[in-house]
């Protein structure tokens, strides 16, 4: 009888689901490395800062953050890499705003807005548009004169087809009449040799490019916040020159749709204790960043409210594709 008795308790443990190792317990998560998929070059600034960022968390959450670099695609390949992850907060991914952009671009079967788990928006960018310190055009002034007398000759790079820096420099070309020749890179440390190596005319890119300008190769013709860069006083924001136009670009991190509350919480929590810590504040303030937090909740929210206002910016620069 206790056999029988034994043996009808196994079987019965042996129908029930399984239940995932994160939702045994709290501390059961995370019992493995964490990968953390960025959407730039290694040696750039979103890499520096976010790897700062990964080691922070990673000693909160007692497993490592492992940095994993995917460029390409204007900053959407992290993103588009959730879509198939396993919903079980392992994998996380880097969301530059060049994701809200693309489903107007690209054909894609997945939702930016539906199909992320947002867990913090952690930080923006600061950006400008630098030419070679040699070059004859000065000042604004000389590149607004120079791109009016030679239409279409007036090169520029950006890190990229579709991200903030090449369509909030096409949307100043729009605004002033003027048409430039864009020349896509895959990430700061590439632009960066391509405008010292002369290949193009200027670049316009987050403030990566500052060691180069107190290098004295490079030299600052604007810049994109609301107010001028403490590190770069003399160069004038849009909004002085006449443009009504601020871009910060905010990004934060995600992970695949349907992993569980409790883990997007235990990942938020960790990170943004991270975000906290001296070590991440100062690597970002070398690139002019300053740390930009949003709870689940409220990046989200930001998440619903880009998706329409990018559209809008896609259709007044006429890039919208049928899919």
């Amino acid at each position: 009888m206790r056999r029988r008795h034994l043996i009808q308790l196994a079987a019965a443990a042996a129908a029930l689901p399984a239940v995932p190792a994160f939702a045994q317990g709290a501390g059961a998560f995370p019992n493995k490395p964490i990968r953390l998929v960025i959407a730039f070059p290694a040696g750039g600034p979103t890499d520096i800062t976010m790897r700062q960022l990964a080691d922070n968390a990673g000693k909160v959450l007692g497993q490592p953050v492992v940095v994993e670099n995917k460029p390409g695609a204007g900053g959407t390949l992290p993103a588009q890499q959730l879509q198939t992850s396993p919903a079980d907060g392992y994998t996380l991914a880097q969301i530059p705003l060049g994701v809200f952009r693309l489903p107007y671009t690209t054909k894609i079967n997945w939702d930016p807005v539906k199909d992320i788990a947002y867990v913090l928006n952690v930080t923006g960018y600061a950006f400008g548009i630098v030419v070679p310190a040699d070059s004859p055009i000065k000042n604004w002034a000389d590149f607004v004169a120079y791109a009016k007398a030679n239409p279409g000759k007036l090169s520029y790079g950006s890190t990229g087809t579709l991200t903030s820096p090449h369509l909030t420099t096409e949307l100043i070309a729009q605004k002033l009449g003027v048409q430039l020749n864009h020349i896509p890179y895959k990430g700061s440390a590439d632009l960066a040799q391509a405008i010292t190596g002369g290949h193009i005319m200027a670049a316009a890119d987050s403030t990566g490019f500052a060691p180069l300008v107190q290098a004295g190769k490079l030299r600052v013709l604007n810049t994109w916040g609301e107010k001028r860069l403490e590190k770069f006083p003399d160069a004038p924001t849009l909004k002085e020159l006449g443009l009504d136009i601020v871009q910060n670009s905010p990004f934060g991190i995600g992970a695949p749709r349907g992993t569980p509350p409790e883990v997007v919480a235990k990942l938020h929590d960790a990170f943004k204790k991270a975000m906290e810590e001296p070590s991440y504040v100062q690597a970002l303030a070398r690139y002019d960043m300053v740390p930009m937090y949003m709870s689940p909740a409220g990046y989200t929210k930001f998440a619903q409210d880009t998706f329409a206002t990018e559209k809008a910016l896609v259709e007044k620069l006429g890039l919208v594709k049928a899919n």
